[in-house]
């Protein structure tokens, strides 16, 4: 069987999904700590004139924190600000009106913890991508010797061509000329639909 070990990001970016396209288990891990400059609560999305970071805001200043742990500050209209930036974004998608509202669901949610909402959207994405990979929430310690272990790998800081996991297999994408990699795993969704399978498959780095 074919596990590994992945960090749970906010609607991981495409290289996430190369990472893990032949897994039959996912590994997830709610006391790993929470990481500040991660993927654990941002993700990219194009708009017409620029890549927008789209951010979770999270309690307290610095959280060295178990992820299971994390609140989410819902004193900030950050789940309106993110719909709209979607539908700005991605209203003319080809796929939009056919996904977004899988999502809009639990972004209304109201969910107060960031660990529940990452795994309530990595769920509907395997979902929708019709991945049959199993999420597995592991409390141990000591992870099985035939587990492959990519968390605190996929980082924003680092560019993508270092690590071996993605090389962008370009799709139509809604606005500008030059193809954007690696935006969240709702660019290709939205703009593609049920090619988004095989464009992740594409997209594997070949060793």
């Amino acid at each position: 069987m074919n596990r590994i070990a992945a960090d749970l990001h906010f609607l991981p970016c495409l290289e996430f999904f190369a990472a893990v396209a032949d897994a039959e288990e996912i590994l997830l891990f709610p006391k790993d700590r929470y990481q500040r400059q991660s993927y654990l609560n941002r993700t990219k999305i194009r708009l017409a004139n620029k890549v927008e970071t789209l951010s979770i805001p999270i309690q307290g200043r610095r959280p060295r924190l178990p992820m299971d742990q994390i609140k989410i500050d819902h004193t900030q209209n950050w789940q309106a600000v993110h719909l709209r930036g979607l539908q700005s974004g991605y209203g003319k998608a080809p796929f939009f009106e056919f996904y977004f509202p899988y999502f809009e669901g639990i972004f209304e949610s109201a969910e107060e913890n960031l660990w529940n909402f990452n795994l309530s959207l990595l769920t509907m994405c395997l979902k929708l991508l019709r991945w049959p990979a199993r999420l597995t929430v592991f409390d141990g310690e000591q992870i099985p010797s035939d587990v492959r272990d990519i968390r605190a790998q996929i980082m924003p800081g680092r560019p993508f061509l270092d690590r071996s996991y993605y090389f962008p297999s370009p799709y139509t994408q809604l606005f500008g000329l030059d193809f954007e990699p690696n935006l969240s795993v709702l660019d290709l969704l939205f703009c593609v639909g049920p090619e988004s399978d095989q464009i992740l498959r594409d997209s594997i780095k070949k060793h």
